[in-house]
């Protein structure tokens, strides 16, 4: 019998696969001046979350955590914002960039969640 899976496991390998898919993003990228500047930009806020999420693992408070977690949800909206850029600038199809918009909506609502969840802990104590 398999064990069972924490959320917190899962989140973790989730927000790897989404790295693992920004990466891929990336490379399938026009070679060109702007797409590399945007790119980059993108690629750095999109695998900056599954770190920020680790060191929250990690945290000495509840403050702490906050601050990580937090840190992800900017994280994420920063790359939402990369995202908007390469599609607009009409570097990217919005096809192709479907899947990681729908993952980074739905991370940047599981992440708002967790840091609500934290905030209301935090202020209960």
């Amino acid at each position: 019998m398999e064990p069972v899976r924490r959320p917190r496991r899962n989140l973790i390998e989730r927000t790897t696969k989404y790295s693992l898919a920004a990466i891929q993003f990336y490379s399938g990228l026009p070679r060109d001046t702007v797409a590399g500047i945007l790119g980059r930009q993108f690629l750095r806020s999109a695998t900056s979350v599954g770190a920020q999420y680790r060191e929250a693992q990690r945290a000495k408070s509840i403050g702490d955590f906050l601050s990580k977690t937090e840190g992800a949800l900017q994280e994420l909206d920063e790359t939402e914002y990369w995202l908007e850029l390469l599609e607009g600038s009409g570097l990217v199809s919005r096809t192709a960039a479907s899947e990681l918009r729908d993952e980074t909506a739905q991370l940047l609502a599981i992440f708002a969640a967790i840091t609500k969840k934290a905030k209301e802990r935090k202020w209960a104590n």
